[in-house]
Formats: structure tokens, C-alpha cells, sequence
């Protein structure tokens, strides 16, 4: 049982562990790289960022899609994580799913919004990365839109603009 934050080794250990391929946790140090400079500027809680950031997609060692955030948090409890990473790791998809769009996306039925600063900032920072490589949040709205998703980019539009006032700057310039 891990009841502290775990640091940043231990953190990718138990990616490892638990069977992430490499390219999902070159994506989750990507994340983090982001998100620990976000929560600099923004007065976060920088470790708990970090441990959210890398840990955040640690489900899709079991599934791929979006169910991923649910399998993370059995995975997170299983290991006795603090309910603050818990709430990362379930809060992180889509800029925030509404419980309505979590049943038709086939979710357990209840709000998956970052609510917290630190979720906002793990849930923003995967969002501006693809893969391993950094993206401009503007083609990560674009990209929603192809899908027809009007509303899932409006609320990265949101994210984005209250990351940045928080921070006092554009984040697609950190």
C-alpha cells in the first residue's frame, strides 16, 4: 500500500510494473514535463502534479479505451494511492466528461470534471500532448472538432483560458 505521493522513480515503476508499454510512458513523462511547469507558474502543488501527471494513464496498461480512467482508479486504489491522485487519474480525460456524455462514451454514470487545480493542470497538460510530442491546444481543438465534438472542445477552449490566466501567460508558449 502506498498512502504517500510516491516520487517520480517510483512512479515509473510502477508503470512498469504494471505492464505500460514504452510509448505510453514516454507519453506520461511527457505529461508531467508539462504539467510540473504549469503548476510552477499556476502555485500548484508540484509534486502532486508530477505523481498525478506520470500516473494518470497507468489503466491503459489494461485498456486503451477511454475506460482507461476507470480502470486507472481501480489500479490506484488496489495500491492504496491518495485519493488526491485517485482523482487525477479519473478526472483527467476529455478536459472533463459531464455525466451525461460519460454514459453515451459507455462510463459509469457521474462527472468526470477536473475539479482541483492540480486535476486541471494533469488533465490540460495531457491535452497538449500527441503521443510523446508537444501540441499547440488549438490542434487538439481542431482535431475534436473532426470528430464533431463541439462541446468537448469548448471545454478544452475553458481549460486552456483559465489555465492561462491562472498562470498570468499563454501555456502554448511555456
Amino acid at each position: 500500500m502506498i498512502s504517500e505521493i510516491p516520487d517520480a522513480k517510483k512512479c515509473l515503476l510502477l508503470l512498469k510494473d504494471y505492464g505500460c508499454s514504452d510509448e505510453v510512458i514516454r507519453h506520461c513523462i511527457a505529461v508531467r514535463d508539462v504539467a510540473v511547469r504549469i503548476a510552477r507558474y499556476a502555485g500548484a502543488d508540484v509534486k502532486l502534479v508530477e505523481a498525478g501527471a506520470l500516473l494518470h494513464d497507468i489503466g491503459r496498461s489494461r485498456i486503451h479505451s477511454i475506460s482507461h480512467a476507470v480502470e486507472g482508479v481501480k489500479i490506484a486504489k488496489q495500491l492504496g494511492l491518495p485519493i488526491s491522485i485517485v482523482k487525477i487519474i479519473e478526472r483527467h480525460i476529455g478536459a472533463g466528461i459531464p455525466k451525461e456524455e460519460a454514459v453515451l462514451l459507455g462510463l459509469p454514470a457521474k462527472d468526470y470534471i477536473p475539479e482541483s487545480l492540480e486535476e486541471k493542470i494533469v488533465a490540460h497538460a495531457d491535452n497538449l500532448i500527441d503521443g510523446d510530442k508537444r501540441q499547440k491546444i488549438k490542434d487538439e481543438i481542431n482535431k475534436v472538432l473532426r470528430k464533431g465534438q463541439k462541446t468537448h472542445a469548448e471545454r478544452l477552449r475553458i481549460l486552456h483560458k483559465e489555465l492561462c490566466e491562472r498562470c498570468n501567460m499563454d501555456l502554448d508558449e511555456l
